[in-house]
């Protein structure tokens, strides 16, 4: 299937492979683009980093060849996404 932008953030877990590429376009880290795709980094991928240790962190940033940085712009937006379509669940929770 075909689209133009990821499905919504909370949906991470079943990302495709092009579907990260175009998610990383929107937040301004698209150089990483080719290497996440020859690495199959798809969303189930994105949404096992929450639980990296810190040797993971360090093999997933060389392996990408990732400025810190760019590692940290990549894991905080997707955090912030992913927090703040919980915060509409929970608010649409209560009405």
């Amino acid at each position: 299937m075909s689209r133009d932008h990821p499905p919504e953030p909370l949906d991470f877990f079943i990302w495709t492979v092009e579907d990260v590429g175009s998610w990383l376009e929107e937040i301004n880290l698209g150089s990483y683009r080719l290497i996440f795709k020859e690495n199959g980094v798809n969303g189930e991928y994105l949404e096992s980093m929450s639980v990296f240790t810190t040797e993971q962190i360090l093999h997933f940033i060389r392996r990408h060849h990732m400025k810190w940085g760019d590692f940290i712009t990549l894991f905080f937006v997707k955090a912030a996404k992913r927090n703040r379509q919980s915060r509409v669940v929970s608010l649409k929770l209560e009405s």
